[in-house]
């Protein structure tokens, strides 16, 4: 039995294992089309790869796919967290949990999950070809013959698609002649770019809880925000432009956010709390910040409202409090652009997953063909999430069931 497995990354090495595993005699081929296998996994995490995320409730980890909940409710419940987390260690690669619950490496590189990976496929016999691309796919009476970018064609029994995200939906055709239906692709994890506004220049702050909306729809999300020199990013700012992908692409990246820097901390709450923190600090200067949020933010907030730091809190009126209040709880910034967000980018779109059997991720318009990993139209936030589904939806298609 022959297998091609096309596309090195994540959920190619894992299928292949998987192939492996449950048939050892099969000869199995990984076909990549650059000269660098596990590219991703390399700058994961920012090089210590994001393996997976702590959370081993199936339902509750699901919720963290903006596009594939469903799908792969199903798909968990065959390779979940907890089997993620054994597969490693029986290997000797223990992983540990951040209080994010995002799980690395206790080595702390990538390196360490990248040398496994070419370790294991080794042992197991799995052929790794570079610099070959698919070009084609034809069906045979058993099976699938693959064109490749060399010019040369082989026979196979079974090929699992593993081909990662795609920019272009160009990149589909292939399937899309075979029925499938391919949804557009887009970025699904990125930065805000907000250029004309002074907020960059407090580069390099965090605020621990904000909670950012995209005006006019019901999209938002909560989380540690990060200010950047191009704009704004953090876990608050990137799973929003998960949960809102598509959206903001019809936008064409053009849109305003609405942020409460107190997280979910209403405006009537914080009115209250600052009239009781005047009437008893009235005579204090205005310098000394109030809320619960870093000292710089407060320094740009008095200074974008044109308050003097010198003066007394008793001698603020009521406008400027009101627009203190809805700098704090209701602050507005229009978004340009999107920056990529390197270590995590994710496309959101693929092959629709109307076309594939979640108990096995073979294609349901043609036999013997199945797909794992980006190439499928599911994508999780940021946080581990997108590894487990390429770890998950590898070791199914790996049991080439029927």
């Amino acid at each position: 039995m022959k297998v091609a497995v096309i596309g090195g990354g994540a959920a190619g090495f894992f299928a292949a294992m998987s192939v492996k595993k449950h048939h050892p005699n099969a000869e199995v081929v990984i076909f990549e089309k650059s000269r660098n296998v596990l590219a991703k996994v390399k700058v994961s995490g920012g090089g210590r790869c994001n393996v997976t995320h702590n959370q081993t409730n199936i339902k509750e980890l699901a919720k963290n796919y903006p596009r594939g909940e469903k799908f792969l409710r199903k798909a968990f419940s065959q390779f979940s967290v907890l089997d993620t987390i054994s597969w490693f260690k029986t290997r000797g690669v223990n992983l540990k949990a951040e209080p994010d619950n995002r799980m690395f490496p206790e080595s702390n590189t990538s390196q360490t999950i990248i040398d496994t990976f070419l370790q294991e496929t080794q042992k197991l016999g799995v052929r790794v070809q570079k610099n070959t691309g698919m070009t084609n796919l034809a069906e045979t009476g058993n099976g699938w013959k693959v064109s490749f970018s060399d010019g040369s064609e082989e026979n196979f029994n079974y090929v699992i698609v593993a081909l990662g995200g795609q920019k272009s939906i160009e990149k589909f055709e292939l399937f899309s002649n075979l029925d499938h239906k391919i949804e557009s692709p887009v970025p699904s994890l990125f930065t805000f770019n907000i250029a004309s506004s002074k907020i960059t220049d407090l580069m390099g702050m965090v605020a621990p809880m904000a909670t950012v909306k995209i005006q006019g729809t019901k999209l938002q999300n909560s989380g540690p925000l990060l200010v950047t020199h191009w704009g704004m990013s953090g876990p608050a700012i990137l799973k929003l432009s998960s949960l809102a992908a598509r959206e903001l692409g019809e936008r064409d990246y053009n849109f305003k956010i609405q942020i409460n820097w107190l997280g979910d901390v209403k405006e009537d709450e914080v009115r209250a709390s600052l009239s009781s923190y005047i009437s008893s600090n009235g005579k204090k200067q205005v310098n000394k910040n109030p809320f619960d949020i870093p000292n710089k933010l407060w320094v740009y907030f008095l200074e974008k409202l044109e308050i003097k730091e010198g003066l007394t809190w008793n001698s603020v009126d009521k406008k400027s409090k009101n627009r203190i209040i809805n700098s704090v709880v209701n602050d507005v910034y229009s978004v340009s652009n999107k920056t990529t967000f390197k270590e995590e980018f994710v496309i959101c779109g693929g092959l629709s997953l109307s076309g594939i059997d979640p108990k096995t991720m073979q294609s349901r318009m043609a036999p013997n063909l199945y797909f794992a990993g980006e190439v499928l139209d599911i994508d999780g936030v940021t946080g581990g999430f997108n590894f487990q589904a390429a770890w998950t939806t590898g070791f199914i298609a790996g049991k080439l069931s029927a």
